[in-house]
């Protein structure tokens, strides 16, 4: 059965920084595309940063970029998300994410294309 566990979410000022990590398990991810959505109150969910696996090349959404980095731990079979530099409208929770491997940049960024989902991790920004 896969599946994948998020943990790291908290409440911190802006400004400040967290790291999201996402174990999966159940099989090998080692050909998947993973990635990190996101989805504030009364919002629709939306992309956040996406990695492909194998070669550990990552892309990010422009709101995030610069800002937050994916990685990925092959030997723990976790991702991560460091998020610096936190704003209040980053506030929402966060939820992993893995697909077979996506070579298209639009399906990479579209939600509907993956088939494995934690339950999220809650963060907030807030003084």
């Amino acid at each position: 059965q896969v599946q994948l566990v998020e943990s790291g979410g908290g409440v911190v000022p802006p400004g400040d920084s967290l790291r999201l990590s996402c174990t999966f398990s159940g099989r090998s991810f080692s050909t998947y595309t993973v990635g990190w959505f996101r989805r504030a109150p009364g919002k629709e969910r939306e992309f956040v940063a996406t990695l492909l696996w194998s070669v550990g090349a990552a892309s990010y959404a422009d709101s995030v970029k610069g800002r937050f980095t994916i990685s990925r731990d092959s030997a723990k079979s976790t991702i991560y998300l460091q998020m610096d530099s936190l704003r209040p409208e980053d506030a929402a929770r966060y939820y992993c994410a893995g697909a077979r491997y996506l070579s298209n940049p639009g399906s990479m960024i579209d939600s509907a294309a993956y088939e494995y989902w934690g339950q999220g991790t809650q963060v907030t920004v807030s003084s």
